[in-house]
């Protein structure tokens, strides 16, 4: 492979991983607009639906894409018991407090699905087949181009959702000001719970979308969370165009630093990247900077 079909294959590659945090870097934003807090069970939200997704493919033998959609609802649904469960009952939660009890909850779900199902690595099969697609010289996975076209669509129905329809408004307005929009009839609490179940639901698209190119075990969550929340303040917490942004600026210096300098530095070049960035844009890339009057 010749060094223009190289540099084709990392981007793709970049852009495919960078995809996967792009969304996760979505569920961060949301749960923060609506509360202020770090979610720190997002990574853990997306090793469960690719756990979920492989055992009910291969344990209860249901169709990939019924295996799909199945994890993806359940992850949904344990995001939205979760917040009932541990963040609901509090009346008035600070977002120190929501951020250390996701970490608890994070620990929770991944002892739980260690428990449940086991500590081997699984997966399943791309959902068309393993071929590679040649592109530019490059061999290209047909499961890379779901990931980017699930991404994309996942963008914009989250962009059409929060512009367009009435609950996304109510969520923007809980986001801009919570006492505001209690005093105007917004039911700030259930907008919380929609907020953790749109993370969560985000969370186990990214699970079921990466499992058939990397298996997926229940230790696979934290560094993947930890890459998303990296991705979101690197375009700036709290905004959707920043989660995309800094998703694929992560994932493609992660594939060109891996493939042309090292891959034990790929890591270290992406939180360097965030350290540079952040510390000229505290705000992120995209994000606005906040003047707090005292």
């Amino acid at each position: 492979m010749d060094m223009s079909a190289q540099i084709v294959q990392l981007l793709v590659a970049g852009i495919t991983t960078g995809s996967i945090y792009a969304i996760v870097a979505v569920g961060f934003n949301v749960i923060f607009k609506s509360t202020d807090a770090i979610n720190f069970a997002q990574g853990e939200w997306v090793m469960m639906g690719g756990m979920v997704a492989a055992a009910c493919y291969a344990v209860a033998a249901l169709p990939l894409w019924l295996s799909c959609l199945a994890a993806v609802a359940l992850v949904a649904v344990a995001g939205g018991v979760s917040e009932r469960l541990v963040i609901h009952p509090l009346k008035k939660p600070a977002p120190l407090l929501v951020t250390l009890l996701s970490i608890g909850l994070a620990i929770c779900t991944k002892s739980l699905v260690m428990l449940g199902l086991g500590k081997t690595p699984m997966g399943y099969p791309a959902f068309s087949g393993d071929a590679p697609v040649a592109l530019a010289g490059a061999q290209i996975p047909p499961q890379s181009f779901w990931v980017m076209g699930v991404a994309l669509v996942f963008m914009l129905g989250t962009h059409f959702f929060f512009e367009r329809t009435l609950l996304g408004k109510t969520l923007r307005a809980t986001a801009i000001d919570r006492d505001a929009a209690a005093l105007v009839g917004i039911n700030v609490r259930r907008s919380v719970t929609v907020a953790f179940v749109l993370a969560a639901l985000a969370g186990g698209i990214a699970g079921v979308i990466i499992a058939p190119l990397t298996f997926t075990s229940y230790d696979h969550g934290t560094m993947l969370g930890f890459k998303g929340f990296s991705a979101a303040m690197l375009g700036g917490l709290g905004s959707l165009q920043g989660a995309l942004l800094g998703g694929l600026l992560l994932g493609v210096i992660e594939a060109l630093g891996g493939g042309l300098i090292s891959s034990q530095y790929k890591d270290a070049l992406s939180f360097i990247l965030l350290l540079l960035v952040l510390f000229y844009r505290p705000q992120g890339l995209l994000g606005k900077a906040e003047i707090n009057k005292v």
